[in-house]
């Protein structure tokens, strides 16, 4: 982390990382687009986040008032996941064996895009893609194609901001805060 941080600060990054991160900063929207691999992202697309979202970048600046959660460099944009899943939809719901989807998702969406301050928007799923016949790929082209065209209308999710007064000073949800019936992950959705 250290490391990074200095080359960032220092302009030594490797010119492929600066332009990853050119690219991020001319952005409106990040989308991250890749098949739900061992509950997460593919390793391929972690190597990314982790040489390209550098400490100095996307998080750790600002002095001893580091912006997160809801603030940051990269406030101001938006991000959304594409994301197909072999496995379906029942099985990635509160009772399903592989537990609620928005739980895996939940240290991509909060903990990558969130925590560097981009405004997170719900994810674009896809089920069951194991077995896609040309009319089902045809009718989830044009349902992402609908969802692009409309990325701008689309409330982001609510993820309590840090500074937002509801967490104390040790960054805990401060009681009282939560929205009826929120437990886990879901209490930090307002």
């Amino acid at each position: 982390m250290l490391a990074s941080g200095e080359a960032y600060r220092d302009g030594t990054l490797s010119p492929d990382i600066r332009a990853e991160q050119e690219k991020i900063l001319w952005a409106d929207t990040v989308l991250l687009h890749f098949p739900l691999w061992w509950f997460s992202m593919p390793a391929i697309l972690k190597g990314w986040v982790d040489r390209v979202l550098t400490c100095g970048f996307a998080y750790g600046a600002g002095g001893t008032a580091i912006p997160r959660y809801g603030a940051g460099v990269l406030a101001g944009r938006r991000a959304m996941l594409v994301v197909s899943i072999g496995g379906k939809e029942p099985s990635y719901s509160d009772r399903g064996i592989n537990g609620p989807v928005e739980d895996l998702l939940f240290p991509i969406q909060h903990g990558i895009l969130y925590y560097p301050g981009m405004d997170v928007l719900p994810p674009f799923l896809v089920h069951g893609t194991i077995r896609v016949d040309s009319d089902r790929f045809d009718g989830i082209a044009d349902d992402l194609r609908a969802r692009i065209s409309s990325l701008e209308k689309l409330e982001p999710i609510r993820y309590r901001p840090q500074g937002g007064g509801d967490y104390d000073r040790r960054l805990r949800l401060a009681d009282g805060r939560e929205s009826p019936g929120a437990n886990g992950f879901g209490l930090h959705v307002a």
